[in-house]
């Protein structure tokens, strides 16, 4: 048996995510992949990005600080290769490339800044193929900060793939228009309208808050009711009480009603009555991509 050390840091809108995986490899058996550690920090660069055009002085300075404490994790950790990704809040700062090269100086982190396409692509990399049944019809949605991903399955194929700019810190500043709403809804619309039943998976860190909230077992869907029900349930709370009697983070109190919204709207045009929330996203992907290949170079060298 050999045991492997994998790194992913995930630099999304609402928070940048360090994710470390034992990757445990037995011959004759498949390759397991085990959560080591999870490290989140609630530096919110949506705020700046979507809102004055870059990423402010102070939180440039807590991603640095964030990086080294990262870096210096995954050695104490003994990882033995990472990937960091930045989305759509440094794709759209100004300055995201000039930060990007900053912290490669001051931490020896190396950053890439990738679009919807291949966060796409990534996320695709995990067990989703696992959770797709070939007889039925999915709409996949992975809400962040600042866009949603959607991609269409059929007969365990990706049908149609599309990313909007619409997120929860985007819509928390009420940066979308009715507009956004309007070209969201035609596109699913369009693209589910030949299928009878559609069943959504649901990934980002609000839906797998909203399960855990929710207290079913691990693979059990959420129903479209529950969900609208616990929107009306958020609403009626205040930011404070939602942190106090919810036991929310003070950054995910607040997101976790927009990222609501662009599910059950997901749900209502694409007529689906069930979401699946199988625990995945840009981090695990990270980590299986490095992962084969890794495996693809130790083959060429055989």
């Amino acid at each position: 048996m050999k045991i492997r050390k994998f790194a992913a840091i995930d630099i999304g809108s609402n928070a940048i995510r360090l994710l470390i995986h034992n990757v445990i490899e037995d011959e004759g058996k498949e390759t397991q992949f085990k959560k080591s550690s999870l490290v989140r920090v609630p530096i919110r660069l949506g705020q700046d990005s979507f809102t004055v055009g870059e990423i402010s002085k102070n939180n440039a300075t807590r991603m640095v600080e964030a990086m080294k404490a990262f870096k210096l994790l995954m050695k104490v950790h003994n990882v033995e290769k990472y990937m960091a990704c930045a989305t759509s809040a440094m794709r759209e700062a100004n300055n995201g490339n000039e930060l990007v090269e900053a912290i490669q100086q001051k931490s020896g982190i190396e950053i890439e800044i990738i679009d919807g396409k291949k966060e796409a692509a990534i996320i695709a990399s995990t067990d989703l193929h696992l959770l797709i049944e070939k007889d039925k019809t999915y709409l996949y949605v992975d809400v962040g900060g600042g866009s949603t991903e959607f991609t269409i399955f059929n007969q365990g194929r990706v049908l149609a793939s599309k990313s909007y700019k619409i997120g929860t810190v985007r819509l928390l500043n009420e940066m979308i228009t009715e507009e956004i709403w309007r070209d969201i809804e035609k596109w699913i619309k369009k693209n589910t309208k030949d299928y009878k039943k559609v069943e959504i998976i649901g990934s980002g860190g609000n839906i797998n808050k909203l399960f855990k909230m929710s207290g079913r077992k691990p693979g059990t869907p959420l129903s479209y009711i529950f969900l609208n029900a616990q929107y009306q349930f958020l609403k009626e709370l205040s930011y404070e009480e939602r942190i106090s009697e919810l036991g929310l983070n003070p950054d995910r109190a607040d997101v976790i009603i927009p990222a609501t919204r662009i599910y059950l709207n997901a749900s209502k045009w694409s007529g689906a009555k069930k979401i699946h929330v199988p625990k995945i996203g840009l981090s695990d992907g990270i980590i299986k991509l490095l992962y084969s290949l890794e495996k693809d170079k130790e083959l060429a060298l055989l």
